[in-house]
Formats: C-alpha cells, sequence, structure tokens
C-alpha cells in the first residue's frame, strides 16, 4: 500500500503541465480555457481554498462587461450562460435616469445618456451584435469559467499558494509548500500583489494614490441625511447607490490603505460624517474593504517562460470598472498565442506580440484611471475641468466619444495595413443560413471569410492546415467587402474592399498563422 501511495506521488511529481498560472479568478480561469481549447495541458494553483467568499457576492461583486469582453464570452459560447444581467440592468440606476435620459455610463462619476449617443459614428457595428455592455456578478463568472475550464480538463488545485519557482531554458518549476510542479510555462494571473510578479524580477512603475476608497455594506440609523447618488464635497466623494451600500473616496494619499488595518464601524462612520458634512449614523458594519487609485504597470510581460496577465501586469483604480475586462482581454490576446507557442505552431515574434499589444491598451486604461482622478479632487481646479467635463458629456459627440471608450468599442490594435479595419474586432456577421460570426469561433480557430467564394483565396487558406478555416458564403450587411482574415482573438488581421491582393493575404496570414509547408 504504501509503495503504491509512493508511486502515485512520484508520477504526480513527474507530470509536466504545458502551463501552470497561479490565481483563479476570471482571468486565470479564462486564459486556462483558451489554452486548454487548444489542446494544452494546463494545472492552475490558487492560494484561496474556497472561492466563494462575501465580496465577491452583490453588490461588491457587480462588474460591468465592456464590448470586447462581451464579444469573447459569446465566441466561446459562453455568454448566454450569464443571467445576473437578465435582472440586474444597471446596478446604479435611479428612477430618473429611465426614459431618453437613462445614464448609459459615467466618467469620474460624471454621467453620460442614451439619448446623446449617437451608434451611426461607429461604421463597423452591425445592429445585430452583442450588447456593448452587461453586468455580471464576479462569481457567477468565475463559477461560469470554472466549469467550463474543468469540461475542458484544465486541472485546479484550490488552497495551493505558490511560494516560489525558478525557471531554466526547458521550463519551469513551481513549489507550493512543500510540494512541487513542473511547467513548460508559467502564467502570473495573481492578482495586484503578485508573487509571480515579484518573484520574476518585473519592474512594476507608476505612480501613487491620491485617495483611500471605502466599499462598505452598512446599516444606517438615518439614510436621509444622505443625498442620492454620487456627490462630490469639499472633502472627498460618496455616494449610496443601493441601501446600505456606501462607496466612499478620501484624499488622504492613500494613508489608510497603506495601513492595512480593518475598516470598523467607528472609522467609517467618522470618514463618512466628515465627507458627507453630515451627523449620520451607522448602526453596524456588515463587510467593508479599502482600495486606492495607484496605477503601476509591469514594463515587460514577459520574463523567459515567465508571463504575466491582468492585475499582476496593471493596477489602477477601478473608477469605471475596467480592470476586468483589460485582464480578461490579456487572457483573450495571450492563450491561442502561448497554445501556438507550445504547439511549435508560432510564427517568429507571435508570442511577443503579446507585449506589444496589451501593453499600450493597459497604459491607455491607467491614464484614463488618472485622468478620472485628477477631475475628482476637491480642489478648485478640479471642479472647473469637472464642470467642462459635464458640459461636454452631455453632447452627442461628447457622450459618444465617452462611450465608445467606456465599452471598448473604438479599441484597435495597429497591425498596420490599409483597411480601417485592421485590428479591429470582427463585426458580428450573419451567413444567409442564420449562423453569425460569433457562433463560427467557438472552436478557436482562425478564419478566413469570403464574400465572394474566390477559389484562389480558398487554396491558399488550405496551405495553413487545420488552423485556420476557410468559410464562404454571402452574409447580411457586408459593408461592401470581400474577405476577411480573422485571428483566433476575433481581431481582424487582413481585409479587403475590392479583388483581393493575395501578396498582401499571405503576408498578414504568414504573421499569425503557421503554413503547414514550413
Amino acid at each position: 500500500m504504501n509503495e503504491t501511495l509512493e508511486s502515485k506521488q512520484s508520477a504526480q511529481h513527474h507530470t509536466i503541465y504545458d502551463v501552470i498560472i497561479s490565481g483563479a479568478g476570471p482571468v486565470g480561469l479564462f486564459l486556462a480555457c483558451e489554452l486548454a481549447l487548444a489542446n494544452c495541458s494546463v494545472l492552475i494553483l490558487e492560494k484561496a481554498a474556497d472561492p466563494h467568499t462575501p465580496l465577491k457576492k452583490l453588490p461588491f461583486g457587480i462588474r460591468g462587461l465592456s464590448a470586447p469582453t462581451i464579444e469573447a464570452l459569446y465566441r466561446r459560447g459562453l455568454l448566454q450562460e450569464l443571467e445576473v444581467h437578465k435582472r440586474i440592468k444597471n446596478p446604479h440606476a435611479t428612477a430618473v435616469q429611465q426614459g431618453p435620459r437613462r445614464q448609459a455610463g459615467h466618467f469620474a462619476g460624471i454621467p453620460f445618456h442614451d439619448g446623446n449617443i449617437d451608434t451611426s459614428q461607429w461604421r463597423y457595428r452591425l445592429p445585430g451584435s452583442t450588447d456593448t455592455s452587461l453586468v455580471s456578478e464576479l462569481q457567477e463568472l468565475e463559477t461560469i469559467l470554472t466549469r467550463r475550464a474543468e469540461a475542458l480538463g484544465v486541472e485546479i488545485k484550490r488552497g495551493f499558494a505558490v511560494t516560489d519557482f525558478r525557471q531554466t531554458t526547458e521550463g519551469v518549476t513551481v513549489k507550493s509548500g512543500d510540494q512541487s510542479f513542473e511547467g513548460r510555462w508559467l502564467v502570473g494571473c495573481d492578482g495586484s500583489r503578485s508573487v509571480v510578479r515579484k518573484g520574476g524580477g518585473f519592474e512594476f512603475a507608476g505612480t501613487e494614490p491620491e485617495f483611500t476608497g471605502y466599499t462598505a455594506q452598512v446599516d444606517i440609523a438615518d439614510p436621509e441625511k444622505l443625498n442620492p447618488g454620487r456627490n462630490l464635497t469639499p472633502t472627498g466623494m460618496y455616494m449610496q447607490s443601493q441601501p446600505g451600500y456606501l462607496l466612499l473616496q478620501d484624499f488622504d494619499a492613500g494613508a489608510f490603505h497603506g495601513t492595512e488595518m480593518p475598516v470598523t464601524r467607528e472609522h467609517l462612520q467618522e470618514v463618512l460624517r466628515r465627507i458627507s458634512n453630515t451627523d449620520v449614523t451607522l448602526r453596524a458594519l456588515q463587510i467593508a474593504t479599502t482600495w486606492t487609485d495607484r496605477a503601476r504597470q509591469a514594463t515587460a510581460y514577459r520574463n523567459g517562460r515567465i508571463l504575466l496577465a491582468g492585475d499582476a501586469a496593471h493596477i489602477h483604480s477601478p473608477l469605471g470598472g475596467q480592470g476586468l475586462n483589460l485582464g480578461l482581454g490579456d487572457a483573450m490576446n495571450l492563450g491561442w498565442k502561448l497554445a501556438a507557442t507550445i504547439r511549435q505552431e508560432a510564427p517568429e515574434g507571435l508570442l511577443d506580440s503579446y507585449y506589444t499589444e496589451r501593453h499600450p491598451l493597459g497604459a491607455q486604461v491607467l491614464d484614463w484611471s488618472r485622468a478620472q482622478v485628477a477631475i475628482m479632487k476637491p480642489d478648485r481646479q478640479a471642479r472647473a475641468l469637472n464642470a467642462i467635463m459635464r458640459d461636454l458629456l452631455d453632447t452627442p459627440d461628447g457622450a459618444t466619444y465617452m462611450a465608445g471608450r467606456v465599452w471598448g468599442i473604438l479599441t484597435q490594435y495597429d497591425l498596420g495595413g490599409g483597411h480601417p479595419l485592421t485590428g479591429r474586432s470582427v463585426p458580428n456577421f450573419t451567413l444567409e443560413d442564420g449562423t453569425t460570426m460569433g457562433e463560427l469561433m467557438h472552436d478557436g480557430r482562425g478564419i478566413l471569410l469570403d464574400f465572394d467564394g474566390d477559389a484562389s483565396l480558398e487554396m491558399l487558406a488550405r496551405e495553413y492546415g487545420a488552423g485556420m478555416k476557410y468559410i464562404s458564403g454571402r452574409v447580411k450587411d457586408p459593408f461592401d467587402l470581400q474577405a476577411v482574415l480573422i485571428r483566433p482573438d476575433g481581431i481582424i488581421a487582413w481585409a479587403s474592399d475590392t479583388t483581393p491582393d493575395y501578396d498582401e493575404f499571405q503576408k498578414a496570414a504568414a504573421r499569425w498563422f503557421n503554413s503547414i509547408g514550413k
């Protein structure tokens, strides 16, 4: 019996995974799904033994999903499993926000409204596309992704914190306590205090915080003393969006958050009274957490066989709720590229494009966060800027631009090429048989979509074997396109409005796909 146990332990020790992921949050789970979809073996090590924590439940766990995230989930057949958005359209909506003045989002607490958004400015967004924004629970999203990951064969070990690791030119040895695991690659999806980032020698550059933020569920004895909605005051900001759900910003340069002290009812009441300039009384504190607007980003996303994604690669204020979306975008971008590298089917430089594409977007989101903080400060200069932004956001052009940024509709990678669609998310075309573009992408393969049945394009697509599907047929609303080449992550790598330039197609295809003739 002992011999059998020892042999099992030995066999486990010598299992070599293609990828070990640190962190079983949404980013780590989605990345694992992408890798497993491409037949890679994946182990996730998660330090928390229980995935269900109070902070992941409503209202703390509400997250806004942007258009790229919604499209990614749709393209992998996961969107229909989300249920929360069907009962919570806007967690911060009030009765006065309904109708043509319904709030569609905000920038630094300044609302923009549905009635001002001119969707005709988004030329390549089809009427039948997925939603531009949805809400979800963090716990719901993790449950769905966990179920998919396990169905694809991903191994998840909870209660296993990464404590150490070392890499060679061939792979990475990861330790969790006295246990050891072998992988060809290690990806840190382990959050803002990432052990992988710290141990992997990554520089984390950025700016220090201006405030301590508080999110709390409380019992308020006299809630009528607090004004509804988001309130900027001479000493900070407070908001009660649901009964007993408080959001505070205390511009203390992040001092209280830095103490790592627990939030008490007395402390929270003192901060709330000071910011709201009332004598409001908190009867009880149910739960609370603190956060800041510290904004930092890894200067590289890869060191040898170690990679970073999500909050391990970039942190910023949660204002606007873009952190989750940014991290899931990292996973969608990295998954197919790392899988192709593992299968030795990656064109030269493919994995490096993960950093060159995602780092600029991360930097942009960090600056977006900093800009919001700059006009929320309790000083005259910020109030002046705030007033100007309020006027701008109440115009069609201002609201449309803001919605395009907040919802991710304006996202575009710089891939070169002469067509304005190159680097953008593929529109959700509908073929004559009713099949949509998103449904065609469930298997995670690239697609050459040929609207005119060009025999030469079909022949060229065959050079890339199973990695590129050739699909021919008419579509509704083709935007006068003749053909488009779509990467596994749904990004257009090449597009043609006229008779295709076969040389240009081959250059684009060779950049992202591996020819079976090589």
